[in-house]
């Protein structure tokens, strides 16, 4: 991910807050072996349902909006762990053979 990538998903997540929304923000924090993101890339998820960014091109996206959605509402981040020896991992689709981690926060 680009660092204009990055500036535009957090761009985003500052016009949706100044806006009102409740935002949270996932960032991939760690990464092994095959994995669609790398470190650093960022999905932004709002209470309404809005997303901008990504954190793997797909595969966990659902499940990091849903954990985004919990953050959001009770203001705790969340380290979460996908892989091939998780799950969960299996069960939203990170089918890569690799492992990402993602923090999640509310933006305040």
């Amino acid at each position: 991910m680009s660092t204009t990538e990055v500036e535009d998903v957090l761009g985003t997540a500052a016009t949706w807050r100044a806006a009102g929304e409740q935002v949270a923000l996932a960032t991939v924090t760690e990464t092994w072996g095959s994995s669609p993101r790398p470190a650093g890339s960022q999905m932004a998820v709002t209470k309404s349902g809005r997303m901008a960014g990504s954190v793997s091109g797909g595969c966990i996206e659902g499940a990091v909006a849903e954990a985004a959605m919990k953050t959001i509402d009770t203001g705790s981040p969340q380290l979460l762990d996908f892989g091939v020896t998780n799950e969960r991992a299996w069960e939203v689709g990170l089918a890569c053979g690799g492992k990402v981690k993602v923090f999640v926060e509310k933006l305040t």
